[in-house]
């Protein structure tokens, strides 16, 4: 039985890990929860699976479950200290880091020092601290196993193949809910339009992401981090069906692409198992209906944040942080409907161009470089 720890429970990725764990209930067993505001999303998960610590962030809602678990062997956590004792819990092989945001890296570190194998959901925690995260990850002997689909594709296309032979990295995107739009088109966009993916069934944060693909540009800074490649040899490439999920280019000219339905399942559970594979239910690839698979250059002027995202992570330093923490930031107003759609990408190259730029920062640096940004949004935009 491998033992798993899961960061963010009651979201998109964390609740597609449990449904891999009911596929294989004698092979993965849940032995820690950590969840946000959802108690009763939590407590049916206890339920099922019966975890032996599970945290809550909200303090009110993690007393009242303490108190309706109490002497029946799960013991309820809650807040910072909750969910760093869930990432480096003794009992668990294998933590999920599923949490959204910044606040991912913390207990990544935490689950990284315990020893554990991290199944990596987060791609903040490597944007902001992945010259911090990969040595660290080196030195503890810890593999990073990655969860995104463009990354587990990269993964496993690099499979049994030398890095020396690498000659480029194609990270696909589907162009979301605003593919082909001019840039004026996107003035008009509602919190519904942008919620609405044509392919992926993700959460609020990253559909939003997606819309205005800083999410792509997210996985770009990821992506060098994962597979110690150059910035000038990772692309984007759109891919609209969302069939292919990411592709190697070798030097010999030699392309491997990895496909399948967009099914979050799959590389979540090739990140529980790996090296090896499992069975999973599911829809299948029909090649006998499948016509054609298109593919188009990324927009840059009218996706201007996937542009701002290469400079920052070209650039390096503070700067993804940085773009990472306005974003964060500037989707949360936006999904509070305070600001414009329009207004996300516009408070990310603000931010970009006031930031004094750290060269080597160390984890206080990258914390209060985060902490420079919220101060200096809610001076653009005092609510």
């Amino acid at each position: 039985m491998k033992k798993i720890a899961i960061l963010g429970s009651t979201g998109s990725i964390g609740t597609q890990t449990l449904d891999v764990v009911r596929e294989h209930p004698d092979e993965l067993e849940v032995v820690a929860l950590a969840a946000g505001r959802n108690k009763d999303r939590l407590n049916a998960q206890i339920e099922e699976f019966r975890p032996k610590i599970v945290s809550l962030d909200d303090p009110h809602a993690a007393a009242e479950l303490k108190e309706q678990w109490k002497d029946k062997g799960v013991e309820v956590l809650c807040g910072k200290e909750g969910l760093m004792a869930v990432a480096g819990m003794e009992e668990s092989d294998i933590v999920v880091t599923a949490v959204v945001g910044m606040m991912g890296i913390l207990p990544t570190m935490e689950a990284i020092s315990k020893g554990k194998d991290i199944a990596l959901a987060n791609k903040e925690t490597l944007v902001t601290a992945g010259h911090l995260i990969i040595p660290m990850a080196k030195r503890y002997g810890v593999r990073i196993l990655p969860v995104d689909s463009e990354h587990s594709a990269i993964f496993q296309c690099l499979h049994g193949n030398r890095h020396q032979d690498v000659d480029k990295l194609l990270i696909t995107a589907s162009g979301g809910p605003f593919r082909g739009r001019k840039k004026e088109d996107l003035e008009k966009v509602t919190l519904q339009d942008a919620l609405r993916h044509p392919n992926w069934a993700m959460g609020q944060k990253i559909t939003i992401d997606s819309s205005t693909m800083v999410n792509k540009g997210l996985e770009v800074m990821e992506a060098h981090w994962l597979f110690d490649v150059d910035y000038d040899r990772i692309q984007v490439v759109v891919q609209p069906q969302s069939i292919i999920h990411s592709m190697v280019q070798f030097v010999d000219g030699a392309v491997l692409a990895q496909l399948g339905t967009p099914d979050m399942r799959v590389p979540i559970e090739y990140a529980l198992f790996y090296p090896e594979r499992r069975s999973l239910g599911g829809d299948r690839l029909d090649f006998s209906t499948l016509q054609s698979i298109q593919f188009e250059r990324p927009d840059y002027e009218t996706f201007h944040g996937l542009k701002l995202a290469l400079e920052a992570g070209k650039t390096g330093g503070s700067m993804p942080t940085v773009f990472n923490a306005a974003n964060e930031r500037a989707v949360a107003l936006f999904l509070k409907e305070q600001i414009r759609y329009t207004d996300i990408v516009k408070i990310i190259e603000t931010c970009m161009d006031r930031h004094v730029l750290i060269d080597h920062p160390v984890l206080d640096d990258i914390l209060d470089t985060e902490q420079w940004v919220y101060h200096e949004i809610e001076r653009i935009y005092p609510f």
